[in-house]
């Protein structure tokens, strides 16, 4: 064992435990993240200027709210159908008593992702606002969620990288006793704080929300390229392995993304806020 490796910390997965009930900071990463995305959607309609010269932004703070529970559900059922579907398919049909059974673990973000886009545009078309910009408003309030759920990944000791020698290099519970990577912080870094704080500068300095997809664009790229770039570093998930002896799942999910983002980039300046058609 390398004499850098730093030992894992003693956190336990669950916070408060009351008899059968647990609340596990998996679940409060998930729920700090909602709430999170509904304060600030509600602060990016309720602030004119953002949205272009004599243009409205396109919902009221109000109906922000209705947003947050069709989000939440979105995220919820996306994430677990996604896992059920691309990840352990097999093990589901042989128990589909254990695709209701949450609690045991097992979210995809694609499938989360997939979700919460298309609860966002039946959102927009009941309200008639353009799906461009409703997926403009989802993609600004989700890195810091993902900041948080993998954090909540660390946590757990889940998710974990490849062995390492480097200075950082963590010893997991249940990876052995090499340090490996903590690629769970590496996807915190670079899709939560990072992507976040370039979605902040281009909608606070260079009024993005006035070019409808440009956010849904850089965060959809912006996620793409980071979560290939960790794949890298991460163990692949062990009922899945490499696929021609270095592809993983994540890095197969993630190109289509990286070809949506930029098309949603490119041609983000020729649209303008409208209905939900345009």
């Amino acid at each position: 064992m390398s004499l850098l490796a730093i030992p894992f910390p003693a956190i336990d997965p669950v916070l408060v435990e009351l008899g059968p009930f647990a609340i596990r900071w998996y679940a409060l990463a998930y729920i700090f993240g909602l709430l999170f995305g509904w304060w600030y959607l509600r602060l990016l309609v309720g602030t004119p200027r953002l949205w272009g010269e004599n243009t409205e932004p396109p919902l009221q703070p109000v109906q922000i709210d209705d947003l947050f529970v069709w989000a939440a559900l979105g995220v919820i059922l996306g994430g677990r159908i996604g896992y059920v579907l691309f990840y352990n398919l097999p093990v589901f049909l042989a128990n589909p008593a254990e695709i209701l059974m949450v609690w045991h673990g097992g979210m995809s973000f694609h499938g989360g992702f997939l979700g919460v886009i298309l609860a966002v545009l039946v959102f927009g078309a009941r309200y008639k606002v353009s799906g461009y910009t409703m997926l403009d408003l989802a993609a600004a309030g989700v890195p810091l969620g993902l900041f948080l759920g993998r954090c909540a990944n660390f946590i757990n000791g889940e998710l974990y990288g490849r062995v390492t020698d480097v200075a950082w290099g963590v010893v997991f519970p249940d990876g052995g006793p090499l340090p490996r990577h903590p690629s769970q912080i590496y996807e915190g870094l670079l899709e939560g704080l990072l992507l976040f704080g370039l979605i902040l500068f281009l909608i606070h300095r260079r009024q993005a929300l006035a070019r409808p997809g440009l956010i849904a664009g850089v965060f959809t790229a912006g996620y793409g390229l980071a979560r290939i770039f960790v794949e890298f570093f991460r163990m692949p998930d062990s009922q899945l392995g490499y696929f021609f002896g270095w592809v993983t799942m994540g890095m197969i999910l993630s190109l289509p993304m990286i070809a949506v983002g930029v098309w949603l980039i490119v041609t983000s300046g020729s649209r303008r806020h409208g209905s939900a058609a345009s």
